[in-house]
């Protein structure tokens, strides 16, 4: 009597991050491949930021996820792996800035700032008038002024404001401190407000 042999069936593959990352973790390739592209956007689009051209943000998240591959099973699952991967990206930016630079680019660095008093009325910042454009053109305006940001309030306004991320994941993500986060978001807030404010011609902004 003849033996049929069924074909192997593949097992389904997970939709939960931490299944996920467990099977990545022990060689699955297609959990692997899921992983990325959650987050392969989301990662470019911070390495635009960053780089401010598209073949070096190219580049970046490349090496970037060349990274998450061969570090994944460093990853202790202690904190989200979005923001690891958000902190490995970071880095290859950040070596990538200093070898085009020919300097140190650093996020520690203090940024000189003049201090004055701060209204409590910035938890919405978005001017009005933004009605009164297409998105199209308000997303150019927004886009100019965000690239007008130093690099680091533009990456603390990045990860909280556009990418959701929690104060504390942001700190992790970018290794300052919870404060700083908190500082350089208002003072981001603060600079794309009066930019803004500019562009629409809203007084006092």
């Amino acid at each position: 009597m003849a033996t049929h042999l069924q074909p192997a069936v593949p097992s389904p593959v997970p939709a939960d991050e931490t299944e996920l990352v467990e099977r990545a973790q022990g060689g699955d390739l297609a959990a692997f491949e899921i992983l990325l592209g959650r987050y392969e956007h989301r990662i470019y689009r911070l390495a635009q930021r960053m780089m401010g051209n598209d073949a070096d943000a190219e580049d970046v998240l490349q090496e970037t996820f060349l990274k998450v591959f061969s570090r994944l099973r460093q990853f202790q699952r202690e904190s989200r792996l979005y923001t690891w991967i958000v902190r490995i990206a970071v880095n290859e930016a950040l070596m990538k800035l200093r070898k085009r630079r020919g300097n140190v680019v650093s996020l520690d660095e203090d940024i000189p700032s003049e201090e004055g008093t701060i209204s409590r009325e910035f938890a919405d910042w978005r001017p009005d008038p933004e009605q009164q454009y297409q998105s199209s053109e308000l997303g150019a305006i927004l886009q100019k002024c965000l690239d007008a940001l130093t690099l680091p309030y533009r990456l603390v306004f990045q990860l909280r404001d556009v990418e959701e991320l929690s104060t504390a994941e942001t700190a992790e993500a970018l290794g300052i401190s919870e404060a700083a986060v908190k500082s350089r978001l208002l003072r981001a807030r603060l600079q794309l407000r009066e930019r803004l404010g500019r562009h629409f011609g809203v007084e006092g902004a």
